[in-house]
């Protein structure tokens, strides 16, 4: 398997040779995404951060809400969340991803901002979690606080951060975001030198949890 970031949410993940592209984004986020194929695009929430299905080349199936779904032998489910509450009440509907690629699961909780419950956990009925891509940039998705408590609920052998401040970001989104930096303080873990694509099979996973860096592919 290998997995790589296009900057904000987006990532291709890819095994067996299906490609999943995770959340596709507009230029009006100040990122340009590249020319890019895949066979299943997830969408998180209907912004043009995150909804860019055109973008995408291909003739993808493309997932938006909640269910269980089967496509090229990926076992997917999609369960209701929500970004974190405003003032004004309910936050935006979220919709995190798990991907079963055989024997390797990979969550992608995309712009979730209110931690789930561990009875909510219990019904995405998923044995393990063995790769968990995380927002951890605060606003309307989850802070470095918040961010480290869900890692703790799935108990993943690697954490993959995203959704904070990196270079291009259109400054309204930018300005808004937190530091990698934080989140590393708060999971109490130094900062491995970033990777251009995470590459990893079953038997590579480490006996206890790592964070894994990834460059934002342009």
């Amino acid at each position: 398997m290998d997995i790589t970031w296009y900057g904000l949410s987006c990532f291709r993940i890819r095994e067996n040779g299906a490609t999943v592209i995770c959340d596709p984004y507009d230029k009006s986020v100040g990122l340009t995404l590249p020319k890019m194929r895949a066979d299943i695009i997830t969408v998180s929430h209907n912004q043009p951060g995150h909804n860019a299905v055109d973008k995408v080349q291909g003739e993808a199936r493309v997932l938006r809400g909640p269910g269980e779904y089967e496509v090229n032998n990926i076992f997917i489910t999609g369960a209701t969340t929500y970004h974190r509450k405003q003032a004004h009440g309910v936050g935006e509907r979220n919709v995190v991803f798990f991907f079963e690629f055989g024997d390797i699961t990979v969550g992608h909780l995309g712009d979730l901002g209110e931690l789930p419950t561990q009875s909510e956990i219990e019904e995405l009925n998923l044995s393990e979690v063995d790769i968990l891509i995380v927002p951890i940039g605060g606003g309307a998705t989850l802070d470095p606080t918040h961010a480290v408590e869900v890692i703790g609920l799935f108990d993943p052998k690697i954490v993959i951060p995203m959704h904070y401040q990196q270079p291009g970001l259109a400054p309204e989104i930018g300005a808004n975001l937190e530091t990698l930096e934080k989140f590393l303080k708060e999971f109490g873990a130094t900062a491995p030198d970033p990777q251009e694509m995470f590459k990893v099979t079953k038997s590579g996973l480490p006996e206890e949890t790592q964070v894994i860096l990834l460059k934002p592919m342009q």
